[in-house]
């Protein structure tokens, strides 16, 4: 007698669920960084004041840095198979983090960037446990580098307020 065995869906050992839970929860991540990306290129182009210079680069840094993360998200994305977010209607629907205007002072720029931190920081500790509980080192891994980074530059803009 011969029994055929159901296939099941497997990416890099993970089945359909634990693709999709991860997928879902980095596609979260990818929404919020885009958001977060496009409020530094708003204040890199629009900071004004006498911490013009310090700000007006340190936010390009910011900026750079995001579109790096975000290319690596994506990335990781598409290594499950599936889609990363990709239309900016997306992004502000899936996204914590909100648009702000083009006329902030520079100090209320400095603490919208520290609020995207804690936003993304939060997000980005939510998503490593979900991968770390389904075995997926490789984006823990991303996401640890990350959380790293965006710790450091927190307490480097709150020391720069004070």
């Amino acid at each position: 007698m011969i029994t055929s065995e159901k296939r099941v869906f497997k990416k890099l050992g993970y089945n359909a669920d634990e693709s999709e839970k991860i997928v879902k929860s980095l596609n979260k991540l990818l929404a919020n960084y885009h958001v977060h990306y496009q409020k530094l290129r708003n204040f890199h182009w629009n900071v004004t004041g006498g911490d013009f210079f310090d700000l007006h680069e340190k936010f390009e840094e910011l900026y750079t840095e995001s579109f790096e993360n975000i290319d690596l998200i994506a990335e990781r994305i598409r290594i499950f198979g599936m889609t990363p977010l990709s239309l900016i209607k997306d992004y502000l629907e899936h996204s914590d983090i909100t648009e702000v205007g083009t006329d902030l002072p520079s100090d209320e720029m400095v603490k919208e960037v520290l609020k995207d931190f804690e936003i993304l920081a939060e997000n980005m500790n939510d998503c490593a446990e979900k991968v770390a509980d389904l075995g997926d080192s490789a984006t823990e891994d991303m996401l640890i580098a990350m959380i790293k980074s965006i710790e450091l530059h927190h307490w480097m803009l709150t020391s720069f307020l004070k």
